[in-house]
C-alpha cells in the first residue's frame, strides 16, 4: 500500500475515533435504560442522581427510529427531564408492522396515537416520574403528538417539528411550539399558519398567550435547515428546551448536544477508509480493463431501461411484501437491471468470475458491517429484527442486477465523468417517472429518492476505487447490491394491510 493511502488509513480512524469519543460523552452523567411496552421497544434516558422530574415521550418521523431522536433526547436528560424515545409499529426494531388506512386519520393515525399513548402511560409509571407529560414529535409523528396531546388531558406541553396537521384549532393543543427548517417550504408556512390561529396578527419567533396558564403557542424556523438537519441544529434544541422550562416552570440548565457535524465527520471518515482498503485489491487485478461500450449502445443501455421499466410495470399489481412500496422497487431493480445488463452483454461488456465474487463480499462487510454499526448506533436502526429478513432478500434480487449494471456501465469508476452522472441521472430518473405514473400507490418512493442520491454519491464511490483497484466492476456492483438491499430493507416501515 502506497504512503498516500497510509497516511489517509491513519487519518481516517483517527477522526472516526475523534468523532465516536464525542459522540459518546453526550451521554455523560446519563443512565439508559430499555423500556419495553407490550412490544414497543423504547429507551429512557435520566440524569444520575436527578430528582423527580416531568416526562417528554419523544416520536420519530415516517421511516425514522429512537437513534435519529437522539439529539432531543440527551439534551433533554441533560437539563433534567426524564426523556423516553420509542420505535413506531413498522420502524426500527419494532416487530409488530404497521397497520390501518394511511390515508384516514380513523385508520394507521389512529393506531399510532394509541401506540403512543401506551408508551405515555408506562413512562409516566417509571419511578421520578412527577406526573406530568411533554410530547415531542417530528413530520409523520408531528401530526400523532398534536391529536393525542388534544385527546390527552394529561399532556402539558408539545414540540411539533415538520409539522403538518389539520387537528389544530386556535387554543388547541394547549402549549404548542412548531419548529421548521428554513428551507422545508410547505412546513415552513404551516408553522407560521399554526401561529396564526392563535392570532392572526403574530409574527415566526413571538410566543402567544402563556405557557403557564397553557394558552401558549409559539412558532420559528430553524436558520439554514432541512428536514433531516432541523432535528440536529442546536437552535432546534434549544427552543425545545426553553418551550418545556416554560411550560412545566422550570429553569433547565446542562448542555445542548452538538451531533450533527460530529456524525457527519464520522460518516466522511468511515468512507474514506474505503480509499486505503480498496487499494489491496490491487493485488486481485484482472487481466484487462472493463469494456467501454459505444457511444451508441451506452446511450441504449443507460435510456432504454430508465424510460421501459416504469412504462412495463405501470400497468400491474405490485404488492406481495409487507413493506410500503418496496415491492415496487423491488421489481423496478430488478427489471431496470436486467434490460441494462443484456445490452451490455450484447455488448461483451458482462464479466464475473470468483474473485469478483469474492471481493463483494468484502464490500459488502464494509458497508453492512462497518458502516452500518456506525449508522445503527448513531443515526437510526440498521440492523433488523428477523421480520425483515425475507425484505432484504427480496431486495437484493432487484438491487443486485441493478448495481451489476451500473457499475458495468460506469466501468467499474473508469468511465468518463458524464456516462457515470448519465448513468446515475437516470436511475434516479426512471424512480421519478414511476412516481408520476402512479402518485397515490407509490407516494412513499419521493422519501426513498434521497436516500438512492446519497447512496450513490458515498458508496458509488466507494465502488469506483475498488472498480479502478481492481478491474472487476463485479465487485462493486454485486458488494454495493447487496448493502443497498440490506439499507432499504431495514428502511421502509413494515406494513400490513
Amino acid at each position: 500500500m502506497s504512503a498516500a493511502r497510509w497516511l489517509v488509513l491513519i487519518a481516517a480512524c483517527a477522526l472516526a475515533l475523534l468523532a465516536v469519543y464525542r459522540l459518546e460523552s453526550d451521554s455523560s452523567g446519563l443512565t439508559r435504560t430499555t423500556l419495553m411496552v407490550d412490544t414497543t421497544p423504547a429507551t429512557v434516558w435520566r440524569l444520575a442522581g436527578a430528582g423527580d422530574a416531568p416526562v417528554v415521550v419523544i416520536a420519530h418521523g415516517f421511516a425514522g427510529s429512537r437513534q435519529l431522536m437522539d439529539s432531543f433526547a440527551l439534551t433533554l436528560a441533560q437539563a433534567g427531564y426524564i426523556a423516553v424515545s420509542f420505535d413506531f409499529v413498522g420502524h426500527g426494531r419494532n416487530p409488530v408492522p404497521m397497520s390501518g388506512d394511511v390515508t384516514v386519520v380513523e385508520g394507521t393515525t389512529r393506531v399510532l396515537m394509541d401506540e403512543l399513548g401506551r408508551v405515555s402511560d408506562a413512562a409516566l409509571a417509571l419511578p421520578g416520574a412527577d406526573g406530568r407529560l411533554g410530547l415531542v414529535g417530528h413530520s409523520m409523528a408531528s401530526d400523532v403528538v398534536v391529536r393525542q396531546a388534544i385527546r390527552d388531558p394529561r399532556v402539558g406541553a408539545v414540540v411539533a417539528v415538520s409539522m403538518f396537521s389539520t387537528a389544530l384549532t386556535a387554543d388547541e393543543p394547549a402549549n404548542l411550539l412548531v419548529i421548521a427548517g428554513e428551507w422545508e417550504g410547505m412546513l415552513a408556512n404551516e408553522a407560521l399558519n399554526a401561529l396564526r390561529l392563535a392570532d392572526p396578527a403574530a409574527a415566526l419567533g413571538q410566543t402567544v398567550g402563556d405557557p403557564a396558564t397553557e394558552t401558549g403557542r409559539r412558532a420559528v424556523l430553524t436558520p439554514n435547515t432541512e428536514h433531516v438537519s432541523v432535528l440536529y441544529a442546536p437552535a432546534t434544541l434549544r427552543e425545545t428546551r426553553g418551550w418545556l422550562d416554560l411550560s412545566f416552570s422550570r429553569d433547565s440548565d446542562g448542555p445542548v448536544v452538538r451531533r450533527g457535524g460530529w456524525i457527519a465527520l464520522l460518516i466522511a471518515a468511515v468512507v474514506a477508509l474505503g480509499w486505503p482498503l480498496a487499494g489491496l485489491a490491487r493485488g486481485l487485478r484482472a487481466a484487462g480493463p472493463p469494456v467501454r461500450l459505444s457511444r451508441g449502445l451506452f446511450l441504449l443501455a443507460v435510456l432504454g431501461p430508465a424510460l421501459a421499466t416504469p412504462l412495463l410495470l405501470w400497468p400491474f399489481d405490485k404488492r406481495f411484501l409487507p413493506v410500503l412500496v418496496a415491492d415496487y422497487l423491488a421489481l423496478h431493480f430488478l427489471v431496470y437491471g436486467l434490460l441494462g445488463l443484456a445490452l451490455l452483454a450484447y455488448g461483451r461488456a458482462v464479466r464475473v468470475d470468483v474473485t469478483a465474487v469474492v471481493l463483494a463480499a468484502v464490500v459488502a462487510l464494509f458497508g453492512i458491517g462497518l458502516f452500518g454499526g456506525m449508522l445503527d448506533r448513531y443515526v437510526a436502526a440498521f440492523f433488523p429484527t428477523m421480520e425483515r429478513a425475507a425484505i432484504i432478500a427480496a431486495m437484493a434480487v432487484g438491487a443486485v442486477p441493478f448495481m451489476l449494471a451500473d457499475a458495468f456501465l460506469t466501468e467499474g469508476g473508469r468511465a468518463p465523468l458524464w456516462r457515470v452522472l448519465l448513468v446515475r441521472g437516470m436511475a434516479l430518473a426512471s424512480l421519478g417517472l414511476a412516481v408520476a405514473l402512479d402518485f397515490d400507490r407509490l407516494f412513499f418512493l419521493v422519501i426513498i429518492l434521497p436516500v438512492i442520491l446519497v447512496f450513490f454519491l458515498l458508496f458509488g464511490t466507494v465502488g469506483g476505487w475498488v472498480g479502478r483497484a481492481s478491474w472487476r466492476p463485479a465487485a462493486a456492483g454485486i458488494g454495493l447490491g447487496v448493502f443497498l438491499a440490506w439499507a432499504l430493507g431495514v428502511t421502509f416501515p413494515l406494513f400490513a394491510a
